[in-house]
């Protein structure tokens, strides 16, 4: 394959990828949160919490940034900090009550705006797209790792 043949497909990745954020956002802002909060949330969801490092690696959220998306999500009582009960230098995070609550709500109605996009696909173009973006994705892993 030619260096040209893929700039194309990275363009679309890009742009896609972008209009997917604007859309995701417009409904999250919406709701009260940033994206990055509502990623917090969504991503604790129905879960007993996690270390800062776990929600930094399944949220992308780097570090610095992290700690003040918590520090706001406490100061709304949506999240807590507890001290991590195997390594008492760590905390895990975790939704409160008005969290999980917060949580139960906004998580399913996030799905349906989301589902409109996919409306005119069929779910053989779905599962397609899936496929095609999994070994995209896997083939950026084995090259970066090489």
């Amino acid at each position: 394959m030619s260096q040209k043949s893929f700039i194309p497909v990275l363009r679309e990745l890009a742009r896609a990828y972008q209009e997917f954020e604007s859309f995701s956002s417009s409904h999250i802002r919406t709701l009260d949160l940033t994206p990055s909060q509502f990623d917090i949330v969504a991503t604790l969801g129905n879960t007993d919490g996690m270390s800062f490092k776990e929600l930094g690696e399944k949220t992308l959220i780097t570090k610095g940034t992290l700690t003040g998306v918590v520090d706001r999500l406490e100061a709304k009582n949506l999240v807590r900090r507890v001290a991590s009960p195997s390594d008492g230098r760590s905390q895990t995070v975790q939704l409160t009550r008005k969290g999980e609550t917060l949580f139960a709500r906004i998580f399913p109605a996030h799905m349906v705006h989301i589902g409109q996009a996919f409306t005119s696909f069929s779910q053989a173009d779905i599962d397609n797209m899936q496929t095609v973006l999994s070994r995209l994705r896997t083939a950026l892993s084995a090259a970066h790792n090489k």
